[in-house]
């Protein structure tokens, strides 16, 4: 009866699961998002350095000047160069892998991207002289919109753009140039005329936004999706259905929060973002649910939050194959990286473990949200960390004392969970040893036995 359940269950899960991984527009914005990456998270070490949780520091850095600059001032620059224009990364690297994924040049993939969606943003920003009464309308480019504000509609900018050059690719409506031209000039004329109805199509597009109420499709987009989606995703039911689903198909093999990454991680950026455009602001952090909230808190060791089940069994079995595993193990596991653990026990398919794997990270969610949410533990502050750094440590630089305690908490629990599940596993894998001690057999093979 266990077995047809499994079957049903999986007969229903893989075909989601396979149209959500071959998805065009879902890998591209995953792989674009990667692309961001590594600039924010440098961005990040320098937005931590100068807000480091120790007050006296924070003074030093503000009141300490170079050339009538605070050093607070200059950390600010490299974190305003990463964090505050991260939308411009994004289009970049979506349009980049979107192109790719339609089979066309991946440059001009990027490049129209951004001209689109730079073509639909209202160059005017409201500033406030000083000494005046009234703000003025200024022409530039306003950093809300190249920030996590404008990310939503960058990616339906890079996708209808690159649409767009690709069917008037397809066509033929290009400029071939003889043999002997360089490719690389051959590949700018031949663009030429892709990029031009890119051009013709986005420039209708902005006319029309200019007769509605909301005057551009930046305030359009963010009003009546952006913010919609933002609410649903900074929810505690959001995130605990999505790791929900995310488990279920890593017990399956499947690299669940891979999958659920392409689809939530773009709302969890933005939420981060706002985060941390408040803690520098000096404002209360408006969102309990964000990256780091996912990274730091709902999970540790990686999905099913199996460091605490390598402490388990570390400590407590004494089968050489799970202490031997549990040894290998936990060094990365430490750094989240847990494939050895959930193909080596395994946890894939095994029905005896997937109670725990599925429900620790539900009750870390949980447990978290409510503690950050009564004020116990200071909400995440926003600033991105490698996923590999471990805990106890990337709770501190998040949350301060109380989330590394939080953290310390939640594996020690974990712990609990997973003991009487692993002890189990161990009690049979004794007994496979001891039969296997009691009645040796040669199980070497050798090419001398084959016949032919």
């Amino acid at each position: 009866m266990r077995k047809g359940f499994m079957d049903k269950l999986e007969s229903r899960l893989m075909p989601i699961a396979e149209y959500v991984s071959k998805n065009k527009y879902l890998i591209s914005i995953r792989d674009g998002f990667l692309i961001s990456m590594p600039l924010l998270v440098v961005g990040s070490i320098f937005m931590l350095i100068s807000n480091f949780p120790v007050q006296p520091w924070i003074d030093l850095l503000k009141n300490t000047t170079l050339a009538g600059t605070s050093i607070a001032s200059y950390f600010s620059n490299v974190t305003n160069a990463t964090f505050s224009i991260m939308a411009i990364f994004v289009v970049i690297g979506i349009g980049y892998n979107y192109a790719k994924q339609e089979n066309t040049n991946m440059i001009f993939g990027a490049a129209i991207a951004v001209l689109s969606w730079f073509m639909l943003m209202p160059f005017t920003t409201m500033y406030t002289p000083e000494g005046a009464s009234k703000a003025v309308q200024v022409t530039s480019i306003p950093l809300d919109w190249v920030g996590s504000k404008g990310i939503f509609i960058g990616i339906l900018c890079a996708f209808l753009s690159v649409k767009i050059y690709k069917w008037v690719e397809d066509k033929g409506w290009t400029i071939k140039m003889p043999n002997g031209v360089p490719p690389t000039v051959g590949q700018s004329f031949a663009a030429l005329f892709p990029i031009g109805a890119v051009v013709v199509v986005f420039f209708f597009i902005r006319v029309l936004f200019t007769l509605t109420p909301w005057g551009n499709a930046f305030d359009f987009i963010y009003k009546i999706l952006q913010m919609p989606l933002q609410k649903v995703g900074d929810s505690l039911g959001a995130m605990m259905g999505i790791y929900l689903f995310a488990h279920i198909l890593w017990f399956f093999g499947i690299h669940g929060t891979n999958i659920t990454d392409s689809v939530f991680r773009p709302i969890l950026y933005a939420l981060s973002a706002e985060n941390l455009a408040a803690l520098q602001a000096g404002k209360p952090l408006p969102h309990i649910i964000n990256t780091q909230f996912q990274d730091l808190f709902a999970t540790y060791g990686g999905a099913g939050s199996t460091l605490s089940l390598l402490i388990a069994m570390f400590f407590f079995c004494r089968s050489k194959r799970i202490k031997e595993l549990g040894r290998i193990a936990i060094i990365p596991g430490i750094f989240g990286i847990n494939e050895p653990i959930i193909f080596g026990l395994p946890i894939v398919l095994n029905p005896t473990i997937a109670i725990p794997f599925i429900i620790v990270p539900m009750i870390n969610i949980l447990v978290s949200y409510i503690t950050m949410a009564i004020g116990m533990v200071p909400v995440c502050n926003g600033v991105i960390m490698p996923w590999t750094t471990p805990p106890i440590i990337s709770g501190f630089l998040s949350s301060g004392w109380q989330g590394a305690l939080l953290q310390v908490f939640l594996i020690a629990l974990g712990v609990v969970i997973y003991y009487p599940f692993i002890k189990t596993i161990d009690k049979q894998y004794i007994r496979d040893e001891a039969e296997v001690e009691n009645n040796p057999k040669d199980d070497d093979i050798s090419l001398d036995d084959l016949t032919f």
